[in-house]
């Protein structure tokens, strides 16, 4: 396994993507660097590895200068060992935190398309993580404290964007009521339909993380990220950083994607059956028709803390800023809490029943 380092060409200090100035900054001499600069990419890329017959992977496979033939995992600053699983892509020395990449895990894999990077910094995300306590009432008043965060990093995480589009037949069942009364009687009039929808949505860029380490329902979370502010591949932007390699390949993935635009497209063509008191689903035939797909890095913070014997994981979007995660409740507060509404709840239908008794005296 290799590890590749980037070097600043004008003190050769090792520089970094740098969030806040959205270029590649050198924190020795302060040069700030094309990330074209210092590129380890050529002009001629392989033919992608096969993906499976129902997708047509719009990329590339990774090239020759991009994971040379290396075992080693020294530093390249520091001689220091980089220890990482399987599917590491980026990191830094522990020992003198220098970014490196570790190349040689992505050997035989496909290279990405794109890279959205990084927007926030490591200081935006705690004082997000702030925010997030903010009006919670029942959290353990220790856990506020900065000092129970284990690990905040940088992760770029793998995605797969999907192209598709869905034809769809969808049957409803629906009522109109009409009232009206005359002088003895109140009367109703419930009349059924029977309604059709048909027609095709185009879908975009749907996405579906690639990392089985990483929890589906808390990255589809961290949605939605804007794609048109995604770069061209570059390692560059990996510099400083943790990346992932892939673990689930776009096959895998598929189901996921399948369902979600099936969801969608059940949710649009519901709100175009309107009018009616009442409408009930039936049936429905949806076809997604998959045309082509993306390889991506998107930015995650991630935040780790453990409570209790029990972990905790934060995560917020690098590009946006959206920030999830669960917090512990205090049992003690929840409980003073509750007691407190009980009270409340107690003495205002004591007043309700005083006023009543009154009101009939």
């Amino acid at each position: 396994m290799a590890l590749q380092e980037y070097k600043c060409p004008n003190c050769s200090g090792p520089v970094s993507w740098n969030p806040g100035a959205q270029e590649i900054v050198c924190p020795y001499c302060a040069s700030v660097i094309n990330p074209e600069a210092i590129s380890f990419m050529d002009d001629e890329p392989k033919q992608a590895d096969d993906v499976g017959a129902a997708w047509d992977y719009d990329g590339s496979a990774w090239r020759d200068e991009e994971h040379p033939g290396m075992v080693v995992y020294s530093c390249n600053s520091c001689g220091g060992e980089v220890v990482g699983d399987e599917t590491l892509g980026a990191a830094a020395c522990p020992f003198c935190g220098s970014p490196v990449l570790i190349s040689g895990v992505f050997t035989g894999a496909l290279r990405p398309n794109l890279v959205i990077p990084f927007k926030l910094d490591k200081a935006f995300a705690l004082q997000s993580l702030d925010k997030h306590y903010t009006g919670k009432k029942l959290l353990p008043t220790v856990f506020k404290s900065a000092n129970h965060i284990s690990e905040t990093k940088g992760v770029y995480i793998p995605f797969w964007l999907y192209d598709a589009d869905a034809d769809a037949h969808i049957d409803y069942r629906g009522t109109k009521v009409r009232t009206w009364s005359d002088s003895r009687y109140v009367y109703t009039e419930t009349s059924h339909y029977k309604i059709a929808r048909g027609g095709s949505l185009g879908f975009l860029a749907v996405p579906a993380d690639g990392s089985k380490k990483i929890d589906n329902t808390l990255m589809e979370s961290l949605e939605p990220y804007n794609v048109g502010e995604a770069m061209e591949f570059n390692n560059a932007y990996l510099a400083g950083f943790y990346a992932n390699k892939y673990d689930l390949d776009a096959k895998e993935c598929s189901p996921r994607v399948n369902e979600r635009i099936k969801s969608s497209t059940v949710s649009e063509f519901r709100k175009t059956v309107t009018g009616y008191t009442t409408v009930t689903q039936t049936g429905a035939n949806i076809r997604v028709n998959c045309s082509r797909i993306h390889y991506a890095l998107f930015p995650v913070w991630l935040l780790g803390s453990t409570w209790e014997g029990k972990s905790y994981m934060f995560a917020m979007n690098g590009q946006s800023g959206k920030f999830v995660g669960d917090l512990p409740l205090d049992k003690s507060k929840r409980w003073s809490y509750y007691w407190k509404m009980f009270g409340i709840i107690a003495a205002s239908l004591l007043v309700l029943t005083q006023g009543y008794i009154a009101f009939f005296m």
